[in-house]
């Protein structure tokens, strides 16, 4: 057998981040050879991971990636075991890799062709190699449960602690109030856009519900569609983007903030982690 040095033993350790005996066992498999030994890393830790993967993923991140001038934004979500490893700052360098590269690369239809394209932070290396080397000196599953990559003029927003994340997408307007926008959909967790993108029957169930309490209230039927007209206002306002007070002046609308600004709000997407 090969004489491993303890030298060679913590080199290779410092570079995988792996326990000594692991790094010692890989070379010593190897012959030594370090480039070798961390293929041979790579592909025991992928072994020993695969024994883990009905191990729940309760935490993780949801990065996101938008670039307002060049019209291009992502969302990916990525699971893990644990708060901590989900707030470790290479799970984060990891997650928001992973929205950068769908955003600016050539797009990809499902995780695991995402996972095949180059990482933007380590050379040389796939974003599912980048992601196998985290795992298997982290020792957690990870999981990437969806994607969602938009063209055009967007801002995004993702909460420090990982969830909820936003994607907006904007016709006019500036990115800086786009990434308001954003974190106000964050906080106050609208529905749809406008009115008309309701369903019409949940709609008219709220109608109805208040037509009876203000019936109740003994109100005359002479007045309480004037006065349903007022309480759907609140209905309203907290389903639809457009009609609630906006969170930075609630003086105005969030529709009435981009109308002033030249700004259209075309659509947004607002993820929570572990929910669809």
């Amino acid at each position: 057998m090969v004489e491993i040095s303890a030298a060679a033993v913590k080199a290779l350790r410092d570079e995988t981040g792996l326990p000594m005996m692991e790094c010692k066992k890989a070379l010593q498999e190897t012959g030594g050879d370090p480039e070798a030994a961390k293929e041979w890393l790579r592909k025991h830790g992928k072994a020993k991971m695969s024994a883990r993967l009905s191990r729940a993923t309760g935490f993780g991140r949801i990065g996101v990636y938008a670039d307002f001038q060049a019209g291009r934004g992502a969302m990916v979500e990525l699971q893990c075991e644990s708060a901590p490893v989900a707030n470790h700052e290479e799970v984060i360098q990891l997650v928001e890799s992973l929205a950068r590269q769908l955003a600016l690369g050539p797009g990809a239809d499902t995780p695991e062709a995402l996972l095949q394209q180059p990482s933007p932070v380590r050379k040389g290396q796939t974003l599912q190699e980048h992601m196998d080397e985290l795992m298997n000196r982290i020792r957690e599953v990870f999981r990437i449960p969806r994607i969602l990559r938009v063209e055009g003029p967007c801002a995004g927003y993702a909460h420090h602690m990982g969830s909820p994340g936003v994607l907006l997408l904007v016709s006019g307007g500036t990115a800086e109030l786009a990434k308001d926008i954003c974190m106000h959909i964050a906080a106050m967790r609208p529905k749809v856009v406008r009115r008309e993108d309701l369903d019409p029957a949940l709609v008219e169930k709220e109608r109805a519900i208040q037509v009876e309490i203000a019936r109740q209230e003994g109100k005359p039927e002479a007045i309480i569609q004037k006065m349903i007209e007022g309480r759907m206002k609140n209905f309203y306002a907290e389903l639809c983007l457009l009609d609630q007070p906006y969170v930075k002046d609630d003086k105005r609308t969030v529709g009435q903030t981009a109308k002033g600004a030249g700004m259209e709000i075309r659509g947004f997407y607002r993820w929570e982690l572990g929910k669809e």
